[in-house]
């Protein structure tokens, strides 16, 4: 545990790690991979091009320097990453490698200003932080055995495959030992890798989109394709659109997260999904598990994308649709090909999810809203809701890949 005067230390490099946090992440992530090559894997490369990971990390590194002295203060973002690392198979060997990258480079960076005080307090908390999360992953890894039968990654079988969008391939996945799979909470996440390292794909995580209960996972995933020679195709995604078939093994980490449906004790309470795009896989596994309880509670899912052609899950949710009354389902189109807004069966419009269309679809009755989508789609959601007074207890949402922030 930090002395006072090494909590002292660490809050007044605050606004030094404000300035310089960014540049601090590059530097240690780019030292890291240099000297210890192995853990590259378990880090996106797409994150690490655009910067967000760096940014996370900044924002991360900034808000436990800010909190050093009121811990529970972080529990959500202890948990998150908690999750995350838990899916990848993060282990405590990691930590001190971890460590040691960003010390030298807090002292590389920073220079002389960097004192063998601030070192040494940064030590201090830095192991505070490791044994943190080192003892909740045990917990999860056990309470995984316990739940799911295993823990880290086991061999899978491809049994089917079906796209459901232009650009989005959905995977069946069941346990290459022929064992059950206990139900999954829906929205959760698995980690999925290649079971041949040669295939040079590394560990992504991906949500489960199927209703739990079902005897398989099923991951849907978007190509990523290139945009410009400094923003390569997505190396796992292309590998799942066009070198993953029927019959191939692929390895699979039991369910993580912590961004799951809770249903509301008031039976009437409406349940509200807005989705952007691929956002849509963890809210339809949602809306499965929303529609198999018993009662009259009222659903609404607003699906936001690009055009008809890009509508994941078009067919699906329109049977549900068909199947349960008490479903509400609109679909905004920002970019529509002729003709989408009047083929498509569910009601639809063209524009971006605005405060009449909740108004119309909700009304004024306290709602439970989950969303997941783009950064800009669920910072224009977040502040929709903001502004219908939805308490923040009542508003749930995930990003895909490092944690950003919606404040305003």
């Amino acid at each position: 545990m930090p002395s006072r005067e090494q909590i002292a230390v660490i809050k007044q490099t605050v606004p030094v790690l404000q300035q310089y946090g960014e540049q601090l992440a590059r530097h240690m992530y780019a030292r890291m991979f240099e000297h210890n090559p192995e853990v590259r894997r378990y880090f996106n490369p797409a994150h690490q091009r655009s910067g967000k990971q760096q940014k996370a990390l900044s924002d991360a590194v900034c808000a436990y320097a800010a909190n050093i002295d009121n811990p529970a203060a972080l529990a959500g973002a202890v948990e998150l990453i908690a999750q995350k690392h838990a899916s990848l198979g993060i282990a405590p060997e990691h930590y001190p490698i971890v460590g040691e990258h960003l010390l030298a480079s807090i002292r590389e960076v920073l220079g002389d200003a960097a004192t063998d005080d601030i070192i040494d307090a940064w030590a201090v908390a830095y192991g505070e932080l490791a044994d943190l999360f080192i003892e909740r992953e045990r917990q999860i890894y056990v309470a995984q055995e316990n739940q799911h039968g295993w823990a880290g990654f086991k061999p899978f079988v491809v049994t089917d495959r079906e796209h459901v969008a232009h650009d989005v391939v959905s995977l069946h996945l069941a346990p290459a030992d022929g064992r059950p799979l206990a139900d999954h909470a829906p929205g959760r996440y698995v980690a999925v890798r290649p079971s041949d390292p040669d295939d040079g794909a590394e560990p992504r995580n991906y949500s489960l989109s199927n209703a739990p209960g079902t005897p398989y996972y099923r991951i849907s995933i978007k190509h990523e394709t290139a945009a410009t020679a400094d923003a390569p195709s997505g190396v796992f995604s292309s590998f799942a659109h066009q070198r993953l078939d029927v019959g191939d093994h692929i390895l699979v980490s039991p369910p993580c997260g912590e961004f799951t449906l809770n249903l509301p004790a008031d039976p009437v309470r409406p349940l509200v999904f807005l989705a952007g795009g691929i956002g849509i896989t963890p809210l339809l596994s949602m809306l499965h598990a929303a529609l198999a309880e018993p009662g009259e509670r009222p659903v609404v899912l607003i699906q936001a994308v690009r055009d008809r052609a890009r509508r994941p899950f078009a067919d699906e949710i329109d049977a549900l649709a068909e199947q349960h009354p008490r479903l509400q389902v609109h679909v905004c189109y920002d970019q529509p090909a002729a003709g989408d807004v009047d083929a498509t069966a569910a009601p639809a419009s063209k524009g971006y999810i605005e405060a009449g269309l909740l108004d119309r679809l909700v009304g004024s009755a306290p709602a439970e809203y989950y969303f997941c989508g783009p950064q800009p789609m669920m910072a224009h959601v977040r502040g929709l809701l903001r502004d219908r007074g939805a308490p923040d207890d009542a508003v749930h949402y995930e990003f895909f890949g490092p944690a950003a922030s919606l404040a305003a």
